[in-house]
């Protein structure tokens, strides 16, 4: 058995046990959303290369279509989340299409640039609720038969939505689609002397990591029952970053890692340090790219690397 596969059992195995070793349903619930926000993000940035610093837009975006959805349209849960998924994905479509005609850090500006101005209108749009966000949003019972009420079956269900989209990545990563991706961020210009249209494989890619970023954030607004007006912010889009690269970027399980280890720390010291909270996650931040470029996955595979060389 491959590592990759003994990563997968460990981490399914932890997913179905963990409520049962005593961690709060909530927390893990917050987690694993987090995490499926930081491998959508991965996919961009990790094995396409695509740094883009506007990603809270999409799962902002797609809490509010949810959070909308469920509470006023009366959607049942599931189609809900998948209203939100599709609009986090048509979104990322019209961001893609006017952010890939450029490249590096005017790219990453692009991105900033348009999800500031999505988070501007959100602000002032009425049905979102302002500054206090989307409050109330029912929680309901998926397909008419999990009463999402009861928190445990609501974690089995977040656990299943992030599985379905953690494999969805790791399938697309290891399709000859992803290794046209890979080549793309290794050397562009030989992508294109190949004959691949490089921009059609970027905008997909785009398209695909801002649609699972929206099945993130649909799925966050159901499990706390808010469409917070902080998860459009530029605050978050830099939170994945940290996430991606402390877990290591470009890593299968890196993200994973990377989310559980910035969520756990925001949960432990948002009471004991206040807003301090944002000045020790820089530090981690400087730290990680200074000590260990690679992330925690990264290094780990490096470390077992040099132990089995001769």
């Amino acid at each position: 058995m491959s590592r990759t596969h003994l990563g997968f059992a460990a981490l399914v195995l932890f997913g179905l046990l963990a409520p049962q070793l005593g961690i709060y349903p909530t927390f893990l619930m917050k987690c694993w959303c987090f995490a499926l926000f930081a491998c959508a993000f991965n996919l961009l940035l990790g094995y396409t290369g695509l740094l883009s610093f506007g990603h809270a837009a999409f799962l902002g975006a797609a809490c509010y279509m949810a959070g909308h959805s469920i509470k006023v349209w009366g959607f049942p849960p599931e189609l809900g989340i998948l209203a939100a998924t599709a609009f986090a994905g048509v979104l990322g479509y019209v961001f893609g299409s006017l952010a890939i005609r450029r490249a590096g850090i005017y790219f990453a500006m692009i991105t900033l640039a348009l999800a500031q101005m999505l988070y501007f209108l959100w602000g002032q749009m009425r049905f979102t609720g302002g500054e206090d966000g989307l409050q109330g949003v029912p929680r309901g019972k998926m397909f008419g038969i999990i009463d999402l009420a009861d928190n445990m079956n609501l974690y089995y269900v977040v656990f299943a939505i992030f599985l379905f989209g953690f494999f969805l990545i790791y399938r697309t990563i290891h399709s000859p689609f992803g290794q046209v991706l890979k080549s793309i961020r290794e050397n562009e210009p030989r992508a294109i002397s190949l004959g691949y249209d490089v921009d059609k494989y970027k905008l997909l890619a785009f398209v695909l990591s801002a649609a699972l970023s929206g099945l993130a954030g649909a799925t966050k607004t159901v499990v706390f029952q808010l469409a917070s007006f902080t998860d459009a912010h530029w605050h978050m889009s830099g939170e994945v970053v940290l996430m991606t690269l402390l877990g290591g970027l470009g890593t299968v399980f890196g993200p994973v890692a990377g989310a559980f280890v910035v969520v756990g720390l925001q949960n432990q010291l948002a009471d004991k340090v206040g807003s301090w909270v944002q000045v020790i996650m820089g530090i981690i931040f400087v730290v990680c790219v200074l000590a260990f470029r690679r992330g925690i996955v990264g290094e780990l595979m490096a470390l077992f690397e040099r132990k089995r060389a001769p």
